[in-house]
């Protein structure tokens, strides 16, 4: 039986309603695996990141509270994403050449081809043609879908799809034939990744204003984009570009390797729709079974209080942050004046319960993603998600193996859930 400190403390960290539900989790993964003491080791092991940190940040754990570690984590980030930004030779972000030098960084820095099965060009040009973007269009000044093509490039059509035609449009007509999509329609190439001209933002920021997104991805297309934004310079945008660079091409990566495991299975092309949706069943996991649920988004941006969140789930996000971090830490190891060192050697599931005020204890992430994210938005709000469930993968993983998780979330990610005998 896992001791009720370890357990509890986990419970907390993963803002559990009651702990009843991880304690029974950790009896059946323990009956399944004969692996004993895996709430304490993770207990151990956080603990230890956690005492290390307060450390390095000068905090006395009897004086350590959420808003005193909260505005020193800060201060660290803002330091790794100034250091980052001078690296970068302090570029200018309202333009494309400014994300030019980044580019060129994640390309030498990331290990191996970037290749991947993604829609032939051809066939993104059909579903141009098919249902052509009228805002798109009219906004660039074409009479039509043939001139557009004949005059723009189809990847940077694809990306303003995003943000240029209404989301109901988008699900409800121009998705709609990707149901009917073959495997021959997909083939092996490199992921691009891509800074769309300044027109696009213009465009952007007319219809979704201009807290624009600058950063996103097309999983079917292959392909990563960049808008130019005229929000130049904020704090936090050096660090969080670059490691969503990193994050996207190995989630581009995977869902590649959806796409080619389902080409021999029937029903390809509602299967890729399964797969583009990243749809989370709302169906109740099977009772007095061993089932993790599969949730392959952040719920918790949506709703930090979905009922999902506190069931036993992984998520194949996590895993893309796992080996982004690792390239960007040796990145910074061999670019010391990249100041990334208080993030080294502590996992991305660390977190820590400290005293707050009237609001009694607050959960604080030291997830070096949550701290970006934190910094970028001004240090308003609370960014838990990622530490969270990073720290679900992570006692998946310490009963069942990083390979066995990687295995299961390919083979699971359209049924939603894998029972484990």
């Amino acid at each position: 039986m896992p001791t009720n400190i370890a357990v509890s403390k986990l419970a907390k960290l993963l803002r559990m309603p009651e702990e009843k539900t991880l304690a029974d989790l950790f009896v059946k993964m323990e009956k399944l695996t004969g692996k004993k003491g895996v709430a304490e080791k993770i207990y151990n092991e956080n603990q230890k990141m956690v005492n290390q940190k307060l450390t390095d940040l000068a905090i006395p754990v009897e004086k350590a509270d959420a808003q005193y570690v909260e505005t020193e984590i800060l201060r660290k980030i803002k330091e790794a994403d100034a250091s980052f930004y001078n690296f970068l030779g302090k570029p200018d972000y309202s333009s494309a050449d400014g994300y030019k030098k980044m580019i060129e960084v994640v390309k030498e820095a990331k290990p191996g081809e970037e290749k991947g099965f993604f829609l032939k060009e051809e066939k993104l040009k059909n579903f141009i043609f098919l249902n052509p973007p009228q805002n798109i269009i009219k906004e660039l000044g074409y009479k039509n879908a043939e001139e557009l093509l004949a005059k723009e490039n189809i990847y940077h059509i694809f990306a303003a799809l995003r943000f240029a035609e209404s989301e109901k449009w988008l699900n409800q007509i121009f998705f709609r034939p990707y149901h009917d999509l073959i495997p021959d329609n997909f083939e092996e190439r490199e992921i691009k990744m891509e800074v769309l001209p300044e027109k696009w933002a213009k465009i952007g920021e007319k219809f979704v204003g201009k807290k624009l997104h600058n950063i996103s991805h097309l999983k079917e297309a292959g392909m990563i984009f960049i808008i130019p934004t005229k929000q130049n310079g904020f704090s936090g945008q050096s660090l969080e570009t670059f490691t969503l660079l990193f994050h996207y091409l190995y989630e581009v990566e995977f869902y590649s390797r959806l796409f080619q495991k389902a080409f021999s299975l029937p029903n390809f092309g509602l299967r890729l729709v399964e797969f583009l949706s990243a749809k989370v069943s709302a169906l109740p996991l099977p009772e007095d079974l061993n089932c993790w649920r599969i949730i392959p988004r952040y719920l918790g941006k949506l709703n930090d209080s979905d009922p999902r969140l506190f069931e036993p789930h992984i998520n194949p996000e996590p895993l893309h942050w796992l080996r982004a971090e690792k390239d960007i830490d040796e990145l910074a190891q061999k670019n010391p004046q990249i100041k990334l060192d208080f993030w080294r050697g502590i996992d991305d599931f660390v977190g820590e319960i400290f005293p707050a005020g009237k609001a009694g204890e607050e959960v604080i992430s030291f997830d070096l993603i949550d701290s970006i994210i934190f910094l970028g938005r001004g240090g308003i709000g609370k960014y838990l998600y990622h530490q969270q469930e990073a720290l679900w993968n992570k006692i998946f993983i310490e009963f069942m193996g990083l390979e066995k998780l990687e295995e299961i979330l390919v083979n699971n990610l359209e049924k939603g859930y894998v029972e484990l005998k």
